[in-house]
């Protein structure tokens, strides 16, 4: 009995790392890097539809950065995908990288 709990843990430890790997991966928005703000940690982006956000449309706009730190990780002209979230004082992104 022990044995098939454990397999059943497994299983959904598996199931669930997945699915979360799976919904991380469906929200990434491809964009290009317009404007750098350091002072008021805000990033204008390019960027395609962004159905994780709602947006069908590109658009360019500006985001707040959820950590100062990110916006050292681009430049201006970098092709990146990012992920990000609205909240009340608007959209945020929380995680952004060069584009492979």
């Amino acid at each position: 009995m022990n044995r098939i709990i454990r397999i059943a843990a497994a299983l959904a430890l598996t199931v669930g790392l997945a699915a979360g790997a799976f919904a991380a991966q469906g929200a990434a928005i491809s964009g290009e890097v317009k404007k750098i703000d350091e002072g008021t940690g805000k990033i204008t982006l390019k960027h395609g539809p962004a159905k994780s956000l709602g947006m069908d449309e590109p658009m360019t706009m500006v985001y707040r950065v959820r950590d100062p730190a990110l916006l050292k990780q681009v430049k201006v002209g970098d092709k990146v995908t990012f992920e990000a979230e609205e909240a009340a004082s608007g959209y945020t992104v929380t995680r952004i990288e060069k584009a492979k």
